[in-house]
């Protein structure tokens, strides 16, 4: 069935978008967070005009052939529009199918186990480790990850001696039992990455992400052959190639697309086969409750190289509130897939009529 239309609801921090055919079906994706309306023009004035009229059905072709014939204009948001796209295919599919999208791809709906993801650096070691500790006694979860170093820190913390601070703390408040994550947000170069990496594991920690500058494979690759802690990345990368380089060069441990960033469902997919080949656990970068987090889920319950928990954000931002009409509850350290077809949710009426709107059709 042919595409007929090509909506989009945007807020300027998030874009919903909406895909009908000529039969009356139709699908709801998403366009990655933040600057949201700069990937709607592009999903509308570069990738429309390659989507309109063509097999809805035929999603990761669909998606490789705008990319290519938008060559001139690789990276970020031209991934990040098609992402908007990809995901209300998908989503089209399964209800017209009246499966899940996990379904879809041979998986079946069922509970995730989650890690709480902390987004913060302004927060004092104990007062993490306090609040940490706290969420754990609340929803059940049995691992967490926290942030070390500074964003593009070039070896500066917060403050000095943060992260040596931070890692104790968190792993005295929750004990030997719980899993812990790191996050350095492409923060040092390999001697302090490495440095720092020796310190984590002295305390368990067992998934170390983003060492250094995420540009910098050979660097991230130095730290990754030196330490025994499991090395992370590939949130920011777009371009599967660089993904193929870097798992065959085993830069990583642990790949890590984004399915919005990535440009959509199709391609993270796509990574997560190349990871598997290679023997690798592809665990998808997730870091707020819009639906990236949904798409994660149905994706965590189909690829067989998942890792054993999925990313979920424990902070409250208000622009992901009231976004659909369920919400995402973690119960004893899961989530679990929303009943329905498609993707599960449905985004409240009331949000998508206080959007900008704008259409794009045959």
């Amino acid at each position: 069935m042919k595409i007929k239309s090509i909506e989009t609801f945007d807020s300027g921090y998030v874009c919903f978008v909406r895909v009908k055919t000529e039969d009356g079906q139709e699908g709801i994706g998403q366009i990655a967070p933040n600057h949201s309306n700069i990937s709607t023009l592009v999903l509308h004035q570069q990738i429309a005009r390659h989507a309109l009229g063509k097999d809805a059905d035929r999603i990761a072709e669909l998606g490789e052939h705008i990319i290519r014939e938008e060559h001139k204009f690789p990276g970020s948001y031209l991934c990040r529009a098609l992402g908007g796209l990809d995901t209300a295919l998908w989503d089209l599919k399964g209800k017209r199918l009246g499966k899940s999208v996990c379904e879809l791809l041979g998986g079946e709906r069922r509970p995730i186990d989650v890690y709480g993801s902390s987004m913060k650096r302004d927060i004092s070691p104990e007062d993490e480790a306090d609040r940490l500790k706290r969420l754990q006694e609340e929803h059940g979860f049995r691992a967490f990850k926290f942030r070390v170093g500074q964003k593009f820190g070039n070896d500066e913390d917060v403050y000095p001696g943060r992260t040596e601070q931070i890692v104790p703390a968190v792993r005295n408040a929750l004990g030997d039992e719980t899993l812990l994550y790191v996050d350095a947000n492409s923060g040092f170069t390999p001697t302090r990455a490495i440095e720092v990496g020796r310190m984590l594991e002295q305390y368990g920690v067992v998934h170390y992400e983003e060492p250094c500058p995420y540009q910098w494979l050979e660097w991230t690759k130095c730290v990754a052959d030196a330490l025994d802690v499991a090395v992370a990345g590939g949130e920011q990368d777009t371009d599967l190639a660089q993904f193929q380089r870097m798992i065959s060069m085993r830069a990583v441990d642990i790949v890590q697309p984004d399915i919005c960033y990535i440009g959509g469902f199709s391609r993270a997919l796509e990574v997560a086969r190349m990871a598997q080949e290679a023997g690798m656990t592809c665990a998808p970068h997730a870091a707020n409750l819009s639906m990236v987090t949904l798409f994660t889920m149905h994706m965590v319950a189909a690829i067989p190289n998942a890792g054993p928990f999925m990313e979920f954000c424990v902070e409250s931002i208000p622009w992901t509130e009231h976004l659909f009409t369920s919400s995402f509850e973690v119960r004893e350290g899961k989530v679990t897939i929303p009943d329905g077809p498609g993707w599960g949710v449905t985004v409240r009426p009331e949000w998508l009529e206080k959007a900008e709107y704008r259409i794009s059709q045959v």
